[in-house]
């Protein structure tokens, strides 16, 4: 029997020539650093609905998913729970002001200070992906 993969998405909010980036809380291993904003595909969900549901409760915001970038990227092994992988769309802001529901704080990013932020390692790979974006 193979073992289950848990999807996670991650969101690459542009407004501006801008990214919007995520400060974590927790767990606490992981605070302080910085992500996509995102979470895990719940069973029947499909991942566009998932990146629009996480949004809403991380954010408080509406986006319309515009196309994935890069590939499926692997995160670093845990001891509990099953591997995963993280697929990340660029992603319109279509209502609402992000606010930090879940995160200590967000900043928008030009492509510039893409590297000036303590990135997940999960996230690191699409960093080059998202920067096209951030121009015109």
């Amino acid at each position: 029997m193979t073992e289950q993969i848990q999807v996670v998405v991650g969101a690459a909010i542009i407004r501006g020539g801008a990214l919007l980036a995520a400060q974590r809380a927790d767990p606490p291993q992981l605070r302080g650093r910085w992500e996509l904003p995102g979470g895990k595909v719940d069973p029947g969900e499909t991942d566009i609905d998932a990146l629009i549901r996480e949004c809403k409760e991380e954010l408080g915001v509406l986006v319309k998913p515009r196309q994935r970038v890069g590939g499926d990227v692997g995160f670093p092994r845990r001891a509990q729970g099953p591997p995963a992988i993280l697929r990340v769309w660029v992603a319109e802001l279509i209502e609402g002001e992000p606010a930090a529901l879940e995160h200590l704080s967000l900043r928008w990013l030009r492509a510039e200070a893409l590297t000036e932020v303590d990135w997940l390692p999960a996230d690191v790979p699409f960093i080059d992906d998202i920067r096209p974006h951030l121009v015109g």
